[in-house]
């Protein structure tokens, strides 16, 4: 396994994250996650190859996540050498404060993770969405004071729009408090609208950058064609259906398995190739939740594509509307 700086930090990643979306347990958002016994062989396989970043959120689950990773990498790693990511933002209950990113959700958020993933700190502190309602002096300087506090090494931003962003890091920099050092974009074969001004934003900065759903929620394995879906969680991701649906879509989809038989490897691993070739890329977040999912994606590091094939598989792209910000 290959390890990477994330972003401008000292701080180093595998280039593959596991993420942890997929453990928890069923409920009714998420009748797919799996149990935590059957989720912890794919993280202590993934210990076994090398990967050392691991993502939740507090929301997967409500919580459920986070418990499971924290018992499989306290009994399975020493603490100071896995990387531990974790998210804020969405509603943990109906609670008029329980979500959003004020001053009080932040820093009661924070500790009630820490508690569920049995560690004193995390080490990538992430805000899941932009907050519409909370203003952004208030997130940062909240944000600041839980690294300051010890509770974070560092902290990151997922999907919003990049003015937010730049604002976010100009408001830190205008106070002297922590900036961001990652960013976690909707980005893959079938998403690429990041391309547009977040990802050349990072490159600039040198932020690392993140990909959530590289895969395209399974669409790029194979998961769902243009009449049916062959998995539970393309019959039950409402959320999925809304991202992928455009005819080009499948037909991307189509091209990249064309290209995978040609080259004997899986869809999956080549789509994969494609995202770690991207300028910037620092480690795709990668759910696994059936055998060989782990295994293909770290089969990705190997495999390198020509501009041709690049292009091959570039050019059937449209244009989407800005999607995954909520």
């Amino acid at each position: 396994m290959e390890y990477i700086r994330l972003g401008k930090s000292g701080l180093k990643v595998s280039r593959i994250c596991l993420g942890t979306m997929t453990y928890g347990g069923p409920t009714e958002r998420w009748p797919w996650a799996l149990s935590e016994e059957e989720s912890r062989p794919f993280i202590q396989k993934a210990l076994e190859f090398g990967i050392n970043f691991f993502d939740t959120a507090d929301m997967y689950s409500y919580g459920a996540s986070e418990e499971v990773l924290g018992n499989a990498l306290r009994d399975m790693a020493k603490r100071d050498e896995v990387v531990i990511a974790t998210k804020v933002f969405h509603p943990m209950s109906q609670l008029p404060n329980d979500g959003g990113l004020s001053r009080k959700h932040i820093m009661q958020s924070i500790d009630n993770s820490l508690r569920r993933l049995k560690t004193d700190y995390v080490d990538l502190y992430q805000i899941h969405r932009w907050d519409y309602e909370t203003p952004i002096e208030e997130t940062m300087e909240a944000l600041h004071d839980v690294v300051k506090a010890g509770k974070a090494r560092y902290i990151g931003a997922s999907s919003m729009h990049c003015w937010q962003f730049v604002k976010a890091q100009y408001t830190a920099d205008l106070h002297g408090w922590t900036r961001f050092v990652s960013m976690q974009p909707h980005y893959n074969l079938l998403y690429r609208e990041e391309e547009r001004e977040m990802i050349p934003f990072c490159l600039d900065q040198q932020i690392g950058i993140l990909p959530w759903s590289p895969l395209a929620r399974g669409l790029l394995c194979g998961n769902r064609t243009r009449t049916s879906e062959e998995t539970l969680r393309a019959k039950t991701d409402e959320f999925g259906k809304k991202l992928y649906h455009l005819e080009s879509d499948f037909a991307i989809v189509d091209r990249l398995s064309e290209m995978a038989k040609r080259k004997d490897i899986s869809a999956a691993s080549l789509a994969m190739a494609w995202v770690l070739s991207r300028p910037g890329i620092t480690a795709p977040i990668v759910g696994a939740s059936k055998p060989g999912h782990l295994e293909e994606a770290v089969a990705a590091r190997q495999i390198r594509l020509t501009e041709a094939e690049r292009s091959e598989l570039e050019t059937l792209y449209q244009p989407h509307s800005v999607l995954g910000h909520v």
